[in-house]
């Protein structure tokens, strides 16, 4: 099931609160799933009966370029959130993170650039999205997809915050060797 999400912009947010996602923040603060939100609302906006469960998708539904729209967060925090009513989220019954896999493939990919519409902001609407055809083998190969995604997920996060790493070591290394070939002992006359 595809609900939109709840009226409320960043100047709601709150130190303390409901926890809550704002659309934007998907693209440029959440990666694959989230355990904790960065932003609450207070009592105003968290009356809203629309409340994100754990295990949800949540979708950002307007961006400024068709490579945000439509991108996901798994919810997997243990506390219902609000979303914000520029995204929708999904309830379903499949493994949280194959789903959020599946919205990036390159087939969600082709389908969201059919459904999009607007050319400054780009939106995709929650209906469509729901139109989307998923395919859904049993829960033990859903677990087992999310198994083998996850293992390359970590190994591209390791390569790329050990790569500069070694970059640096390399480079360290560099600078003393080259120090030690091109240090010479003075002639004592």
């Amino acid at each position: 099931m595809v609900i939109r999400g709840t009226s409320f912009q960043k100047k709601h947010f709150t130190e303390k609160g409901t926890p809550c996602i704002h659309y934007g923040q998907i693209y440029t603060k959440y990666a694959h799933y989230a355990y904790n939100t960065i932003s609450f609302v207070g009592s105003d906006i968290s009356r809203s009966p629309k409340r994100a469960k754990s295990g949800a998708l949540v979708m950002a539904t307007t961006s400024e370029n068709i490579e945000d729209v439509g991108k996901c967060v798994v919810w997997l925090g243990d506390e219902d959130i609000i979303v914000s009513n520029d995204a929708c989220y999904i309830q379903h019954t499949l493994n949280p993170k194959y789903l959020g896999y599946i919205m990036q493939t390159e087939s969600f990919s082709s389908y969201k650039k059919k459904i999009a519409t607007g050319t400054k902001v780009i939106r995709i609407n929650a209906d469509a999205i729901a139109e989307f055809t998923i395919p859904v083998p049993s829960l033990e190969e859903q677990q087992r997809i999310v198994s083998i995604l996850d293992k390359f997920e970590a190994l591209t996060i390791d390569l790329q915050s050990g790569l500069p790493a070694e970059i640096d070591a390399r480079r360290k290394q560099y600078e003393y060797y080259r120090n030690k070939l091109l240090t010479f002992k003075q002639k004592v006359a």
